[in-house]
């Protein structure tokens, strides 16, 4: 896709002004009171799934940030009962490894963030004042879909920088049986994760797999609350000239669409396929990171 096709899609899929020119919460604003009450009518078997990966201290070709997790204090020193044991945690959690939330500041495109915010004028070194995850200071919480294409393909992953269409996305649902409805938290799985575990990690910068752009125009038609994947949705190399992950920047400062990257997407894969249905109660809750562009989290998905 040349430049000026990506502009032409960038515009027809944006956002902006769309609930009002103040708005920060972009397609969150799709997460009514009665579609969250609907996804929590869901809930059949009690069974909850944890949709992040451990927390990675270890360096590698997709972890060149490694996580820092260290114990402080050990309980046996000291004489007062009782003794603790304590610990520190600190991750720089953007990038390939760690399973984090885009805030709308993460990302902005030829010099404008969501709802034409001035980035400019709108982060500094303390952090975002517009489009930051405060906006999801009180968790999300909504119907989960999962869109299994390697299930549906009949493989177990599929192979960097493959790129998957909207009439992709549209067919395997309709296979699942789900019918997309407004404020959808859409999950696609590529089989990123039993790729790695079986044939080792590599380098998603330059090797991914992840939504073609014209995927992103499905999602806004069908009122997509929030993306995630257990890539990052971009497919690499990049589809477009000269935009490196063009899918982070329709959905975050196009659409205002919040995007979740790593998730951990093998165990709810297979107990939907056991249970015979692909959509779930699905609950996150980020740190409250005043200004944050982002978070880690250990998204929920309730059987």
């Amino acid at each position: 896709m040349d430049a000026t096709t990506f502009d032409a899609l960038f515009a027809s899929v944006s956002n902006w002004g769309r609930w009002g020119d103040d708005d920060q919460r972009g397609t969150l604003n799709h997460l009514t009171p009665s579609a969250v009450m609907a996804a929590a009518s869901l809930v059949r078997v009690g069974r909850t799934i944890s949709l992040a990966h451990d927390l990675d201290t270890v360096a590698g070709p997709d972890n060149g940030r490694p996580a820092l997790h260290y114990m402080t204090r050990l309980g046996d020193v000291g004489v007062e009962e009782p003794r603790v044991n304590t610990d520190f945690v600190g991750m720089d959690f953007h990038g390939k490894s760690v399973t984090h939330v885009d805030a709308l500041c993460h990302c902005n495109f030829r010099g404008r963030l969501y709802n034409d915010a001035d980035p400019a004028s709108n982060i500094d070194s303390t952090g975002g004042s517009v489009g930051a995850i405060d906006q999801m200071a009180s968790g999300v919480v909504g119907r989960g879909v999962l869109v299994d294409v390697p299930r549906d393909r009949g493989v177990p992953w599929l192979e960097p920088g493959e790129a998957i269409s909207p009439e992709e996305l549209a067919a395997v649902l309709a296979a699942q049986g789900v019918v997309p409805a407004e404020g959808d938290i859409f999950l696609v799985r590529t089989g990123h994760r039993r790729r790695r575990e079986e044939l080792g990690p590599w380098d998603p910068t330059n090797s991914s797999v992840g939504l073609q752009p014209e995927s992103m125009a499905w999602l806004r038609r069908n009122g997509a609350a929030m993306l995630g994947s257990d890539g990052d949705s971009d497919s690499r190399p990049s589809q477009v000239d000269g935009v490196a992950s063009p899918i982070h920047a329709l959905a975050l400062a196009a659409m205002g669409l919040p995007l979740i990257d790593n998730a951990s997407l093998e165990e709810i894969a297979d107990a939907c396929a056991a249970h015979g249905r692909w959509e779930f109660l699905f609950c996150l809750a980020p740190l409250r990171i005043p200004g944050g562009t982002g978070s880690p989290v250990n998204p929920l998905a309730v059987l």
